[in-house]
């Protein structure tokens, strides 16, 4: 489990079949679970200045491979005991978006982000969302995109600042939505009784 705040902001060393090496300060060890822009990945080597994870060819299917060269975001996942901080991020990527406009609003910055419809009813207004491994709030919800407002120290410190119009990012949405809509999709009954509803949120 993540929390959506990035630790570190590592570089790619080579990225070659199923293989991602990269530079890092963070001191891993041989299987840890690390989210490189978002996507939970194991450790399967260890160098001096730094790792290497693993892709399957599912996670290769889902993400946005284009990004990883250059500067990536790195966050070890949670230990017992830590600190909770941003929201519940599995690591887990849901679908690609696409930066639509970014729009300087003196004190911060808005971002529309552009996704298939499908996933709207996952990303509510104020809800959570993780883009590229970064916990946001969302602003505002459209039919097809979404809006958030950056704040200046996460344009600087995050990939935030290198993105433009056209520029794909990972996705995951809200984990409690997904499985919400998981369970009430895949119900045998057409309608639900208050009853059951409060049951189900009570589940979690």
């Amino acid at each position: 489990m993540f929390t959506g705040l990035i630790r570190e902001m590592g570089s790619v060393k080579s990225f070659s079949g199923n293989r991602l090496s990269l530079h890092a300060k963070h001191k891993a060890k041989l299987g840890d679970s690390i989210a490189i822009n978002g996507t939970c990945l194991s450790v399967v080597s260890l160098e001096s200045d730094g790792f290497t994870v693993e892709l399957s060819p599912e996670t290769l299917k889902h993400i946005a491979t284009e990004k990883l060269t250059g500067n990536i975001h790195i966050e070890p996942a949670m230990m017992m005991g830590d600190r909770f901080e941003g929201h519940i991020v599995q690591g887990h990527i849901d679908t690609l978006g696409t930066v639509t406009s970014i729009t300087n609003t003196g004190n911060s910055y808005d971002v529309v982000i552009a996704i298939d419809p499908e996933f709207i009813p996952l990303i509510p207004p104020k809800g959570s969302i993780a883009i590229d491994g970064v916990s946001l709030t969302v602003n505002d919800v459209m039919k097809e995109t979404f809006r958030l407002t950056i704040i200046p120290i996460t344009m600087r410190e995050t990939l935030f600042g290198s993105y433009k119009k056209g520029t794909r990012v990972n996705i995951e949405t809200d984990m409690f939505a997904r499985y919400m809509r998981h369970i009430l999709t895949t119900s045998t009954k057409k309608d639900l009784s208050w009853n059951e509803v409060e049951h189900i949120s009570a589940l979690y």
